[in-house]
């Protein structure tokens, strides 16, 4: 299956750069380029990407906004977004993994994790930059992350026992093959307690569920 994808960006260098990265790619599209958030929301609705790759700093609707209004609640098969900045900065990481975001670059993550970062968002994962990923995680488990809607942060009862097992190896940011590989179980079962696990949650992604394991502390706990 090809991924459709939407890069929106004010510098054309950096446009420019990413398109030639992922259109290497065999089973990466690029169907469009947005110089602003609001050109962003206008080619989403008209090509319908699968991800849209959104910068934080744009003119006249930054990324932010643009990603609030791409994932609000209702909207039919909204597009995953994957952040992608220059700006290594908690406040917007926290803001955008709350509001939606299926990822989180620093814009010199390098090709390779660029890649990866699309094809995690298509298949239902997520992933951060590693240069953020333990700092934001163990923030949220010192109280550190804004309030805001998303899954509910206190125990919950309703998790099976391999279900808190498998949120706790998300928390610790292995990938659904690494987790299954740990607790000798398929890819496909791995996918199966993520998806209940959500359901429980009210958690949009991975990255919702791995914050509220920190936050409400299981990630700490001992297995």
């Amino acid at each position: 299956m090809t991924i459709r994808v939407l890069i929106a960006d004010d510098q054309a260098m950096v446009r420019t750069g990413f398109g030639m990265i992922l259109s290497a790619e065999d089973d990466i599209e690029v169907v469009g380029d947005a110089v602003d958030g609001v050109q962003a929301l206008e080619l989403a609705e008209r090509h319908r990407p699968d991800v849209v790759l959104m910068d934080i700093r744009m003119p006249r609707l930054d990324g932010l906004e643009a990603l609030r209004r791409l994932t609000r609640p209702g909207l039919v098969n909204p597009p995953k977004v994957v952040v992608v900045t220059t700006f290594d900065d908690d406040e917007y990481v926290h803001r955008a993994l709350r509001d939606g975001a299926c990822g989180f670059l620093v814009k010199d993550s390098g090709p390779a994790l660029l890649v990866e970062a699309i094809r995690a968002a298509a298949s239902g994962e997520a992933l951060v930059s590693p240069s953020v990923t333990v700092r934001l995680l163990r923030g949220l488990a010192g109280g550190a992350a804004p309030a805001g809607p998303g899954p509910r942060e206190e125990w919950h009862p309703e998790l099976s026992a391999r279900e808190t097992e498998v949120v706790r190896l998300v928390a610790t940011g292995l990938t659904n093959a690494e987790i299954a590989a740990e607790l000798s179980i398929s890819v496909g079962t791995v996918k199966t307690h993520l998806g209940n696990v959500q359901t429980k949650l009210s958690a949009r992604n991975r990255v919702e569920i791995a914050a509220w394991a920190w936050r409400s502390g299981l990630a700490a706990r001992r297995r």
